[in-house]
């Protein structure tokens, strides 16, 4: 009697704890419910503070900024060039936003560098034109950069490429230990880089604080004011050059190629110039490979175009410009590994990919390597006038690709933008702060880059190799007076140095042929005006403007 009595009780307790088991499933149910309708209006409400901002995603993307150097705005199959195809490069173009108004913001590359870096005008800090290969660290280490920016919103950040804004501090970098403080004191979590260009020694890799592969029983010694050691120069061993220079160039011989500057010591860390591209491409990818689950920003900024021009062996005399035309085939080259590879990774979607140059092009610039013989009706400014070095456009008007697959508009836009607004756009792209002591001349030009607004940006300056500054406003370019030659004698580059002030109408005269200055005097004066305050600012006397 008492067993059947147990057995109905438990199952009157089973029954029960059945009936509890629903109860709690229904509010389970109805709790996951509830953090649902939850989760969607915090959603919502953050898509909508990031739209107020300036942002038209909730989704942060890969950042993946690939700059060549010294690729000019006629370079490009995409831009209007007819003598050489650059189909990876166009690729992205016919996917993206392809800009026709973009600048950087100098006519040589540290200082547009630092402009990038910096969200600052490099002509606004003395000691920013072109680096020496053993010139100091340029960047104040407390200052904000662009790759902090992305390492403060938990980004991993790594520069792969040229450097060229200095290393260490004092008397430079100390090429045998630890050389500190360089991008990882900036917001790189990792770095491999060329320390300078590919023309200056020494001819190393720096990966992280230390040159790459050096042994300790050869030491690295440079000089940039004398000769030292026993390495043979271009000046004494011309017998020993695979490529000749034309102007300087012709210090320390490093792979058959004479060299700004004299080192020796570090045989078995120097580089070989034709596998460049190569080890660029490679460690990108591996970077890619180790951050495929991670939020990323990589700087890939390559030596190509830049000289000494010493095409791989798999584009040497390929695309019939000489060396030049070959390494812009290199470049796109280049492009076109390291995007197969956020294919195959399944990054693509969600990579905002940006193709850029940090200014214009050159043809001869230091060796007599084929590229002026072999030209063949290339023009690498297009219609621009200038080029590297020079206060016309065709020193700073650069191209300028970005692809965001369903975010960026696809298209053209012929919006005024500047290299130096990447700092405060990617800032409010990640949900940074950042003000105007941290970067006083970037603005967010967020969905400009987009491509959601054509809104031109207020005022472009520009800044020549002689520190000349332009003014762009609308359709409106001035260029102030500046001491000089006309034409370089070395490089054949029109400078724009002019004794008198420059005004053209970009819209009527894309290549500065007609200097209006005279005719709008008024135009003048209020533009000399301008630059007159923001030069004041910086504590850079402005001289008196008369017209003759």
């Amino acid at each position: 009697m008492s067993l059947s009595i147990t057995r109905k009780t438990d199952t009157v307790t089973m029954r029960l704890n059945m009936e509890k088991i629903k109860s709690m499933k229904l509010n389970f149910k109805k709790l996951f419910y509830f953090l649902q309708v939850s989760f969607t209006i915090l959603n919502v409400a953050f898509s909508y503070a990031q739209n107020k901002a300036g942002t038209t995603s909730n989704i942060r993307p890969n950042i993946l900024l690939i700059y060549a150097d010294d690729l000019g705005y006629g370079d490009l199959s995409c831009y209007g060039a007819t003598k050489i195809k650059t189909p990876n490069i166009d690729k992205v173009a016919s996917q993206g936003l392809r800009f026709t108004n973009a600048h950087a913001t100098s006519a040589t590359c540290t200082p547009s560098r630092y402009s990038m870096m910096t969200g600052e005008y490099a002509w606004r800090k003395k000691g920013t034109g072109i680096a020496p290969g053993n010139a100091s660290l340029l960047i104040d280490t407390a200052k904000l950069t662009l790759p902090a920016i992305f390492k403060n919103a938990k980004y991993n950040t790594a520069i792969v490429g040229k450097w060229h804004l200095g290393l260490g501090t004092g008397d430079g970098p100390q090429w045998n230990s630890e050389i500190r403080p360089g991008p990882l004191e900036l917001g790189f979590n990792s770095s491999f880089i060329i320390p300078a260009t590919v023309d200056r020694v020494p001819c190393v890799y720096v990966e992280g604080h230390r040159v790459l592969n050096l042994d300790p029983k050869d030491p690295i010694a440079v000089s940039y004011n004398e000769p030292l050691g026993d390495w043979p120069t271009g000046v004494k061993n011309p017998e020993l050059l695979k490529m000749k220079p034309s102007h300087g160039h012709n210090q320390t011989i490093v792979n058959g190629i004479s060299r700004i500057g004299y080192m020796t010591g570090g045989k078995s860390a120097l580089w070989t110039d034709e596998d460049i591209a190569d080890v660029i491409v490679k460690r990108s990818i591996n970077f890619l490979e180790e951050n495929k689950n991670n939020p990323f920003f990589l700087f890939v900024s390559t030596h190509d175009i830049h000289v000494p021009r010493a095409p791989h062996a798999n584009f040497a005399g390929k695309s019939g410009l000489g060396t030049r035309g070959d390494v812009i085939l290199q470049f796109d080259w280049t492009v076109g590994e390291i995007l197969k590879s956020l294919d195959r990774l399944g990054l693509a979607n969600n990579t905002m990919v940006i193709i850029s140059s940090d200014n214009g092009p050159v043809v001869n610039d230091g060796y007599q390597d084929g590229s002026v013989e072999n030209l063949n009706g290339h023009a690498p400014a297009g219609v621009l006038r200038g080029g590297k070095y020079s206060a016309f456009d065709g020193g700073t008007r650069v191209p300028l690709i970005i692809r965001w697959p369903k975010v960026v508009s696809k298209g053209l836009s012929d919006a005024a933008v500047s290299q130096v607004d990447f700092l405060a756009s990617f800032a409010v792209l990640t949900g940074q702060q950042y003000n105007a002591k941290d970067a006083p001349d970037s603005k967010n030009m967020l969905n400009v880059f987009l491509g959601k607004s054509k809104k031109d940006r207020d005022q472009i300056i520009e800044q020549s190799l002689n520190n000349t500054l332009s003014i762009i406003e609308g359709t409106w370019k001035y260029i102030e007076p500046g001491k000089g030659p006309a034409k370089s004698a070395e490089t054949g580059i029109e400078l724009g140095n002019n004794t008198q002030p420059q005004l053209y109408d970009l819209n009527k005269d894309k290549g500065e042929k007609n200097n209006l200055a005279k005719k709008y005097p008024e135009k003048v004066k209020a533009f000399a005006a301008k630059l007159g305050a923001i030069k004041s600012e910086a504590g850079i006397q402005q001289q008196e403007i008369k017209l003759q």
